[in-house]
């Protein structure tokens, strides 16, 4: 028999996909009721957040006994996949936090894994500062750690920092003595600021924008381990990457309903169509039928990769070979979706002229999201490590999680 301690959620969950959706479908149709709005006004998500955490969402993959709902990796994907069909940006910022879960999830048994799990289900959120302006990441960090009289500042400039005007609290990467470690900020700690001054054409309302530490006291608790790039195979880069594909799934879910229902109301076509009414033409239900099998693709390549990590995180994300598979599916599952659904949310405005262009509309949103989700990570990198993992055993690339913690020696399990 295994180990109760290594017992995860995937072996204890409860909650089904029928009760899952009784309890977010709601809440996943108000919030795409206002993205088209949100994205024309810019403004930020705040209640829909709020919405999300009052239903528990961050808690999904905490255990029922800790007040979450105990979901495996691929129910939380499915969740995830709506939640982008419903607004893109709230997966996207939600990222780091559901990473951040999951390290809870494998650290060993005790007082303070329980305190987080515990917080996350009673609704506090986790966002990110981790890479640096002009500098890059991993071993380029400015942002310090420093000793300052039996406490520890600390100071530096991030940016990409997703989803962290909605947190609660903010993970960051910081140099401690040459070591690169990561660290757990209150939000709105003294010296905390933080800015909405992303200005990518796509994925405007994540907040991913700056944040800014000077003097900003870490106490010991809060420094978590290792951080952010430290070497070898990890779940946390395949896990990642696919709440991105799980994005770009979710666009193409919306782009191909919102040009459906465009199309099958639409009164007026052409002088040479085929058919009088534009549902009726055979070559806009051409179109359609392509939108659809790509949204279909794209789910599917996302939930088998999910498969791959339920099994990874189940026995404790610890067997190389395992992660290793895992990253190779992720990157695999990069490469189909990206080319999946970047020609579909172009391919939708083949159904009309100039009226399918409308700002009032804004379908451009589905090709601009999809366009800036598909950079994170660039595809002909991720292609060229996979060719030379096949051909030659090359290390597939890997950087570990800034919230993994260093067990502590003779902890409970």
């Amino acid at each position: 028999m295994r180990d109760r301690g290594l017992m995860t959620t995937t072996e204890a969950q409860s909650t089904t996909d029928a009760e899952l959706d009784a309890i977010f479908g709601p809440i996943f149709d108000r919030i795409a009721q206002g993205a088209v709005a949100r994205e024309i006004d810019r403004t930020l998500p705040y209640h829909e957040v709020g919405e999300l955490r009052a239903a528990k969402f961050g808690a999904l993959r905490v255990p029922v006994e800790l007040g979450g709902y105990g979901v495996t990796v691929r129910q939380l994907f499915r969740l995830l996949i709506e939640l982008a069909a419903a607004e893109s940006n709230l997966p996207q910022a939600l990222r780091v936090h559901f990473s951040f879960v999951e390290d809870q999830l494998l650290a060993e048994r005790g007082p303070e894994r329980g305190r987080w799990l515990r917080a996350v289900a009673e609704g506090t959120l986790v966002g990110n500062a981790i890479t640096e302006p002009g500098v890059g990441a991993v071993d380029r960090y400015r942002t310090t750690l420093t000793e300052d009289g039996g406490r520890w500042l600390l100071n530096g400039v991030k940016y990409y920092s997703t989803g962290s005007l909605y947190a609660d609290y903010i993970l960051a990467a910081a140099d401690r003595n040459g070591e690169r470690v990561g660290v757990l900020v209150d939000a709105n700690a003294e010296g905390v600021r933080q800015h909405d001054d992303w200005d990518g054409f796509g994925q405007r309302l994540t907040a991913s924008g700056t944040t800014e530490f000077t003097d900003v006291v870490v106490t010991e608790d809060r420094i978590l381990g290792p951080g952010y790039g430290a070497p070898g195979p990890t779940y946390a880069t395949s896990y990642l990457q696919l709440v991105q594909l799980a994005v770009l799934a979710g666009i193409a879910k919306r782009a191909e309903r919102d040009i459906r229902e465009w199309v099958a109301a639409r009164t007026r076509g052409y002088t040479h169509s085929a058919a009088d009414l534009p549902r009726h033409d055979p070559l806009v239900q051409q179109v359609i039928g392509r939108l659809s099998a790509a949204a279909f693709a794209a789910e599917a390549s996302v939930l088998a990769v999910a498969d791959v990590l339920d099994g990874v995180l189940a026995s404790g994300a610890k067997d190389e070979s395992a992660l290793v598979a895992a990253e190779l599916a992720a990157a695999r599952a990069q490469l189909a979706v990206i080319d999946l659904v970047l020609p579909a949310t172009s391919l939708l405005f083949e159904v009309g002229g100039a009226s399918v262009v409308s700002e009032q509309l804004r379908l451009d949103r589905h090709w601009r999201n999809a366009r800036t989700i598909s950079v994170h990570n660039p595809a002909i990198q991720k292609a060229r490590a996979i060719g030379d993992h096949l051909l030659n055993g090359a290390d597939l690339p890997f950087a570990w999680s800034a919230g993994e913690r260093t067990p502590a020696a003779g902890a409970a399990r």
